[in-house]
């Protein structure tokens, strides 16, 4: 994974946005979301929460992944962290690698850079990138395909968290979402996670 790192790396490198920095006494919790886990600690009877994952008292995620997406999802005991994250006001770069249904052409990727409008309005100008498949875990269940229909991935990095926006934007470019996988978060990202582990930033990022 180290040349998809650094290619994630380089997708924002000239964001004015910084990461927002963690108090000296808060955590801050990097985790990788498997396919399937709601983002949250309670839910109904056959929900598969975080709580069987993070055992760990009194911290909450910052934001939100569907539950169909895989990927990073940072949690947080400190409140203001935990805004400043989730808020778009504060444009945290997020990177995704998404497989989408068919092979989007220049066109379709300039208009996911210039912003596509969906139903609640245009987004806001993204990074949008073909890339080779990635090497990531097999994902349970597996992507359903359609063997007449070829497929692709690309490196999408957006700076919103409206509710499922990378497939919505996707779908408007004419180019459903297959498998999406949340890489990066400002300058936090999965490298070296597997499904379901966890780890704990170090001060400072």
């Amino acid at each position: 994974m180290t040349k998809l790192l650094s290619f994630c790396a380089g997708l924002h490198n000239d964001s004015p946005s910084r990461p927002p920095e963690p108090c000296p006494l808060s955590r801050l919790i990097l985790f990788n979301k498997p396919y399937g886990v709601l983002t949250q600690f309670t839910g109904e009877k056959r929900e598969e929460t975080l709580a069987p994952y993070i055992k760990l008292p009194g911290v909450y995620a910052a934001g939100r992944l569907d539950k169909d997406s895989e990927g990073l999802l940072l949690l947080t005991d400190d409140g203001a962290l935990q805004a400043r994250i989730a808020s778009p006001r504060f444009k945290l770069p997020k990177t995704y690698l998404v497989q989408v249904e068919g092979e989007p052409d220049a066109a379709a990727l300039e208009r996911l850079r210039k912003g596509v409008m969906l139903k609640d309005g245009p987004t806001r100008p993204a990074e949008a990138k073909r890339i080779e498949p990635p090497q990531l875990w097999p994902r349970d269940p597996p992507v359903r395909f359609r063997k007449s229909v070829p497929d692709c991935w690309i490196a999408l990095t957006i700076t919103e968290g409206r509710n499922r926006q990378v497939r919505r934007m996707t779908a408007a470019v004419g180019h459903p979402t297959l498998r999406l996988v949340r890489w990066r978060i400002g300058e936090w990202t999965l490298d070296g996670l597997a499904p379901g582990e966890w780890r704990e930033a170090k001060r400072g990022g």
